[in-house]
Parts: structure tokens; sequence; C-alpha cells
């Protein structure tokens, strides 16, 4: 008796299952009716959504408990942001002959020096114009915090809802838990889109279905709370990444979730090829960037052929009068002269096919200690998307440069850029390799990923960091210290009795006289007012 009792009630909710399924096909496939075209300021309707979201808050927080004393543990105080990011340097306690080498102290940069006190203010206004500009280009309603209030009736989701523009989408969760009362209601306000049902409910009362604003009523919670679990989402102001506030209310509460608002964004895959272990060959191509040095160059091409003789190799040269650089795998592209450092890296990440891309200096030298597969390995495994290695110098001492970079709120001045020695974690499998921000300049990296980041063309000669500022928040870095190349030998170059002319004129351009321009840049393009690092 009890089996057949409990199987008619599967079957009834197996029946139930099937029409809400055949509903909601039915919304998805549904093309509701475009809007008028119009010219609208999508930007003005999230800004008035998000300043009313914002001080509704504002009231219901303010003065709410200033009358509780409360006490400061000093411990967590100094690693909560405050106002305003402070620039300060370490003093010098020891003063002897190289003390900052055997005691590095943090220095501090105020970037703006690099501009000439006349020219200060003009600089200072328009890039808090273009700053102003890209806020609101890079931030929408999903930004904002949103926390559902203690004891209020209303349940919604507070993250995760997501629609394509112009589609629909059911919102999960929306229930109300009210106490008994002889009607129950609740009301959905949107800014870009409408709400409607994927199906009814008996004893539910519905107004402006179809509409940006909705309202639902019943003498019977569960026949309300059922109901909503059918309201549908469908955006109608387009916007290919963006979000909307939803108002949710019930007599006496009322409270807001966000709607992303994007395209999917689809994938860029590469084919590794059909071979059961990494074939270097097809997953990686090796970039560099020549100015004169073509005997360093092709140095530095002997060497990989040594080790990966079908590995393609992608030349950016800027030099003068330039010589052709030949042979299987290469390719060789000639720039305007002295277009410069980044402005080659872009070019030449740019015609990079393979999955990884691997970029090396011109005067670089292959051993048998730089394994590429180790770098693969590490990149197939993890979620890193550049990974660097460790650059042996002739004297034997092997560097990996790794840094840790932060940026903390300075307010209208611009921000604070901070510069540290060392990693965050040792990552689990791969005892030689860590997680930081910045890396040596010997790098593997997801080829799509780094053309994301791209490199600045302004900096022409001396540069490096500033590509790893660039693609802080985007970039996950690793380093393993035990995938090495050397570096070619300098002392030679850096004598005056023992340079070439070749050297003499890569040294008048490699070293050109003091410049600013990295520190320009750093204060306008990346909003800093200065630099600290150890």
């Amino acid at each position: 008796m009890f089996l057949r009792g409990a199987m008619r009630v599967q079957r009834k909710k197996a029946l139930v299952a099937s029409m809400i399924s055949l509903l909601l096909g039915a919304v998805l496939v549904y093309h509701w009716k475009a809007s008028d075209s119009s010219v609208l300021n999508v930007q003005q309707r999230l800004d008035s959504a998000m300043e009313k979201l914002i001080e509704r808050n504002a009231r219901h927080w303010e003065n709410s408990y200033d009358d509780i004393p409360y006490h400061l543990k000093q411990t967590s105080v100094g690693s909560l942001a405050r106002n305003g990011c402070m620039c300060e340097e370490d003093p010098q306690s020891i003063k002897v002959p190289l003390a900052d080498l055997f005691f590095p102290r943090v220095s501090a940069q105020d970037l703006k020096l690099a501009f000439r006190p006349s020219k200060l203010a003009g600089v200072k206004q328009r890039r808090q114009q273009e700053y102003n500009d890209f806020r609101r280009r890079s931030q929408s309603a999903a930004d904002l915090l949103i926390v559902a209030e203690p004891n209020s009736p209303l349940q919604y989701p507070t993250q995760g809802l997501e629609v394509q523009p112009k589609r629909s989408v059911l919102i999960p969760g929306l229930a109300l838990k009210h106490k008994p009362r002889s009607l129950y209601s609740v009301n959905l306000t949107a800014s870009m889109g409408i709400f409607n049902m994927a199906a009814t409910v008996n004893e539910v009362q519905v107004s402006n279905e179809g509409k940006m604003h909705i309202a639902l009523s019943s003498r019977a919670l569960s026949a309300l709370n059922r109901q909503l679990q059918f309201i549908t989402y469908t955006n109608t102001i387009f916007h290919p990444n963006t979000a909307d506030v939803v108002q949710f209310g019930t007599d006496g509460f009322q409270a807001a979730f966000t709607i992303k608002i994007r395209h999917e964004i689809p994938p860029k895959l590469y084919d590794p090829g059909p071979s059961a272990e990494y074939n270097i060959s097809a997953l990686v191509t090796i970039a560099t960037k020549t100015f004169l040095r073509y005997d360093k160059l092709q140095d530095l091409i002997d060497s990989i052929r040594l080790f990966y003789p079908t590995v393609t190799i992608i030349i950016a040269d800027d030099s003068e009068h330039t010589k052709p650089v030949t042979g299987p795998y290469i390719e060789h592209y000639i720039m305007p002269f002295g277009k410069g450092w980044f402005a080659g890296r872009n070019l030449a990440i740019s015609q990079v096919t393979t999955k990884y891309v691997l970029w090396v200096d011109d005067d670089f030298i292959f051993t048998s200690n730089t394994r590429l597969e180790k770098m693969v390995e590490v990149l197939e495994r993890t979620t890193l998307d550049l990974v660097g290695g460790a650059v042996r110098e002739v004297t034997g001492y092997t560097a990996t440069y790794r840094h840790t970079i932060s940026i903390e709120d300075g307010g209208e001045e611009g921000d604070c850029l901070h510069i540290r020695r060392g990693f965050h974690h040792i990552i689990e499998g791969f005892p030689n390799c860590v997680v930081a921000d910045a890396v040596i300049n010997f790098f593997m990296a997801r080829t799509e990923k780094v053309r994301q980041v791209g490199f600045d063309p302004r900096l022409v000669r001396v540069a490096h960091l500033e590509f790893f500022v660039d693609g802080l928040g985007s970039l996950h870095v690793g380093s393993c210290d035990d995938v090495i190349v050397n570096h070619a030998s300098k002392i030679k170059g850096m004598l005056p009795w023992g340079q070439s002319e070749t050297d003499k004129a890569y040294s008048k351009f490699r070293y050109p006289a003091a410049s600013n321009i990295q520190n320009a840049l750093f204060y306008f393009k990346n909003h800093l007012k200065c630099i600290t690092s150890n």
C-alpha cells in the first residue's frame, strides 16, 4: 500500500517536472518582441540604479551603532586598507660601504618628479579625466557590495546569476518567508530588462507581466512561492558586458541583487597534435627581439638548434642596416629603425600560432638545463598563465627575479605601487616552482594571455616590470629555478678597449641618457603616485 502510494507520488513529480521542462524550453526558444530602436544612455541608467542602492544602504547603516564603543586590535590594523596609501622608504640604519647590497631596504619614488612643475597640473587633470572614463568603462553594478540583510523575509540570489544580452533566464532562489497574514505580496524592478513567467500558479495575481516592474500577490504563501519559481528575466537593453540591479521587495522590506549581462566568451584553443608526449615544436614558439647584435643572435639560434631543431623562432628586428637571418623554422620580421623593445615584443608575439610562446633575449644561450618540457608541464598541469625560468650569468650567479606586486588606493593623487622581493607560495607537485607577480625576462606563457596584456610600444629601450604591472590581476604568474638559460658574457662589451663598433652603437641606444618615460607612464597610465620597492 505504502509502496503504491510512493510510486503515485513519484509519477506525479515526474509529470510536474516534465511540464516545467517544457515550459522552460518554450521560454528559451520564444523570441521576445524587440523594443523600439532608440538611443539610450545605458551608463546613466546604471548609475541611477547604483546611486539609489547606495543611498538606501547608507540610510540603513547610518548611525546604527555609533553609541557602541570599540577597541582596535593593533595586530590587525596594519593589514587593513587605509584612507590613503603612504610612500615611505626605510631609513638607512647601517652606514657602511655596500650596506644596501647586504641589507636591502625599501626605497620610494615620487612619480610626479617625472614632470616639470609647469606641466604637472595639466597632466594631473588629463589623467583624472582618463581615469574617470576608465572607471566608467570597467565598473558595473556587479562590483557593488550587496549584503542580504538579516531577518529579512526575502530570499534571493546574491551572486552568480547571468544572462546573455537580449536573452532570458529563470531567476532561481526567489521566495518569501513571512509570518502569517491575510495577503502576501512581492514586487521586482529592473532597469535593463523585463520580467515574465514560465508558468502560472492558481491563487496568484500578477500585474505588469512583460514590464520592468512586476507585482505578485496571493492569500496563500505556498502558492506565491511556487509562482516565484517561474519568474524569468529577459534583457532588453543591449550591452556586451554589464549588470542589471534588480530591486526585490515586500511590505516593509527591500533587497537588491545583480544579474550579470554578458556574452559567453568563446575559447581560443590550440591543437597540440596527436603525440602522447609534449611535442614542443607543436606547442611552443620561441620569440625574441634583436637590435644590431647579429653575432649574439646567431649564437642563440645555434644553441636552440642543438636541443630543439624544429621549433619555430620568430625574430623582430629594428636595426638600421638589417642583415638576413635565415634557416629552417625561422621567421625574420623587419621593423622601422629604432622602433623599440616593447614594439618588437608585440610584433613577434603577434605572429605566434602555437599555444605557448617562449620569450628570450637575443644574447641568451640554451644549455641542457634549458628544459622547455618542464615549463610546458607546469603550464599544462596548473592554472598559471606564465612561468619564468632562471638566467645564469657568466660569473655563475643564477637570477630568477621573483617579486610580488600590490597596488594600494591613494585617492585623487594616485595609488601606490609596492614591489617586494619574494613569492606567494610553492606550487604543489613542483618543489622548484613558486607563484609570484613578476619574474625574469625569460618566460613561457599562454600566447593569448600575453596578447591580452600586451606591451606598451612607448617603452623603447628599457622596460620589463611594466608588462607585469599591466598584467596584475589578469596574469597568473609562476617561476621555476630549475629551468635555466645562460646569459652571454657582457664583460668584454662593457670595457672601452674591448668594444667593437657594433658594441658601441648598441650601447648608445640600449643605455640612453636618463629618461622619465617609465615613471611618466606609471603616473598617468596606471594612475600611480609613487613606487616603493626593496
